[in-house]
């Protein structure tokens, strides 16, 4: 919610009055402010706890709460986080009763946008949404998903008769990849759904990244005469080119996450022109080797394409970093009604023999100018040990990383952070994984806290030591971050984040950490200088098993 300067709102349970405590030490009442007002205030509120708290305050409380404007789009979801990976997203069954029993049987032949969860759907769904164009279905198991829409008559006639808008949100459990179970649901929802133009398959939320594979299918399997919008996470590129095989007539926008995009030859695909696709997103998150052999291609076949997307990770050998000149020639002039192109494009660049020239950030930098790409970022590091982890071709002497992306910054992950990073201010990103062969100084995260002051999840691939180890006095303030992954990081990294002297860390709920290094950082569990977050955290991913001490539960009480 919103706050308000100098103002906020205090509800008393037994009365309707609803006062404001302002700086002045007036205290006006609440309803002294007009409805559009009280509306907006209204509108940053869940629907959920404003039908359960203010419908009954008074009649004009109640006039604002059931107009037409807001109840049309009606979110029966409230989202719970018990973990970065753990969210329920069911309302209480006290306040659940209440909605179907008091509100619903007065507003649902008004509503348009319908999201609901999985322990409600058949409360919900018993009332007739007349006007119900959009609907949301959020974390469901999708064995029970697959059940409802095989058998459920309710939300069978909805899907056929009336969703043109279709949202779907299924649980993982952590897993990269879905069940085969995921995508029979997928192939099933298409045939189902007679009139869908929207479909958003596993994409509502970022934090979970779960694929589908497909192009095994018959082509016959994935269609529709309908469907102008799809966005879907899948396992391999063959996923993509089967999607854009031919099998979706009005298809006009593909917003498309690859979870590895390596090429599995199989079967022959249609390598016709795109004329039909207007906008293009792309991402993974995974280095990928095809880049030249496979994206390339795609994307010189999308001739009439408006709007295009790309967050990439990409290796080459002895070649040269992707830029504005190569962009601009490989892509860019195959698109002539393209006017809108954002990109986050990581380039790794493997070395065998000391003769290529490596271009230099300024060189990047000038590749862009005069092309029409708008504020470009970028930067150049260069390692002269073959990282371990990341590339796996032999007789590398070095990797030369380059990383070029649109300003301002559009995507919620930012990946491959080093030491050679420039700066600015990254307001979306929610997401950053930090990888380097030289260490990461104090000074350093003070940039990265100040930089990305909305990050949730940070993930450090660092082995090397620090060496300022003399932290200087500034806090380090990281107030959103929920997930710390250290999975591949020294002992230090987890002294910098867990030490309250060093990092603030409010919100940490996950850690991942080896074991060896957590012993060493709590000096067995005993350490009070990391004792502050280590007893808030409710999840500890540790990379073995072992066995849980006294000393252990006790400088751990909530963790699972």
């Amino acid at each position: 919610m919103k706050k308000f300067r100098h103002i906020s709102i205090d509800m008393n349970e037994e009365s309707s009055d609803i006062n404001m405590n302002i700086s002045n030490n007036n205290h006006p009442n609440i309803f002294d402010l007009p409805n559009e007002i009280l509306f907006i205030i209204i509108n940053k509120l869940n629907i959920v706890d404003v039908f359960y708290s203010l419908v009954d305050v008074n009649e004009r409380f109640g006039q604002l709460v059931l107009d037409p404007r807001y109840i049309e789009n009606l979110d029966i979801t409230f989202m719970t986080m018990n973990s970065f990976y753990d969210r329920t997203f069911s309302v209480h069954e006290q306040v659940l009763s209440s909605i179907c029993e008091n509100i619903l049987p007065k507003i649902h032949d008004q509503v348009k946008k319908l999201s609901i969860d999985q322990h409600s759907v058949e409360r919900i769904l018993t009332f007739n949404y007349s006007q119900l164009y959009s609907l949301t279905l959020v974390n469901f198991k999708d064995e029970i998903l697959f059940q409802y829409l095989i058998n459920y008559s309710i939300l069978r006639d909805l899907l056929m008769q009336q969703i043109t808008h279709l949202n779907i949100d299924i649980q993982n459990d952590k897993i990269s990849e879905l069940s085969e179970m995921s995508s029979n649901i997928f192939v099933l929802i298409l045939s189902l759904c007679k009139r869908l133009i929207n479909l958003n398959f596993c994409q509502l939320f970022s934090c979970q990244i779960s694929s589908i594979s497909i192009y095994k299918l018959p082509k016959t399997s994935c269609t529709s005469s309908t469907l102008t919008e799809l966005k879907i996470n899948v396992a391999i590129f063959n996923d993509c080119l089967y999607l854009l095989d031919g099998n979706f007539d009005c298809l006009s926008k593909l917003t498309i996450n690859v979870k590895r995009i390596r090429y599995k030859p199989s079967k022959i695909y249609n390598w016709r022109k795109l004329p039909k696709l207007k906008c293009f997103s792309l991402t993974s998150i995974n280095y990928t080797h095809d880049y030249d052999e496979q994206i390339i291609p795609l994307l010189r076949r999308m001739i009439n394409l408006e709007e295009l997307i790309l967050f990439l990770s990409v290796i080459r050998v002895e070649s040269t970093f992707i830029g504005g000149i190569e962009l601009n020639h490989q892509v860019l002039t195959n698109m002539p009604h393209l006017n809108k192109f954002v990109f986050s494009i990581n380039t790794g660049v493997l070395i065998k023999n000391n003769k290529i020239d490596v271009p230099s950030n300024e060189d990047i930098q000038h590749s862009f100018i005069g092309r029409e790409y708008g504020q470009v970022g970028s930067y150049v590091h260069f390692e002269p040990r073959r990282p371990i982890d990341e590339f796996s071709v032999n007789k590398v002497k070095a990797v030369v990383k380059s990383h070029i992306y649109s300003l301002p910054y559009q995507f919620e992950r930012f990946l491959h952070l080093n030491n050679s990073f420039q700066g600015g201010m990254f307001i979306k990103v929610r997401c950053l994984t930090m990888t380097d062969t030289y260490p990461f100084e104090h000074q350093l995260f003070k940039i990265i806290s100040d930089d990305f002051p909305f990050l949730k999840e940070l993930n450090i691939n660092n082995v090397k030591p620090q060496k300022e180890k003399q932290h200087s006095s500034t806090l380090i303030n990281f107030p959103h971050l929920n997930l710390l992954n250290l999975f591949e990081a020294h002992v230090d990294y987890a002294e910098q984040f867990l030490v309250d002297t060093n990092t603030h860390l409010p919100c940490l709920l996950d850690l991942c950490i080896e074991y060896e290094s957590l012993v060493m950082v709590t000096n067995n569990f005993t350490n009070d200088t990391t004792r502050l977050y280590c007893a808030k955290l409710k999840v500890l991913h540790i990379d073995k098993p072992f066995v849980r001490s006294k000393h252990f539960d006790e400088y751990f009480p909530l963790s699972l």
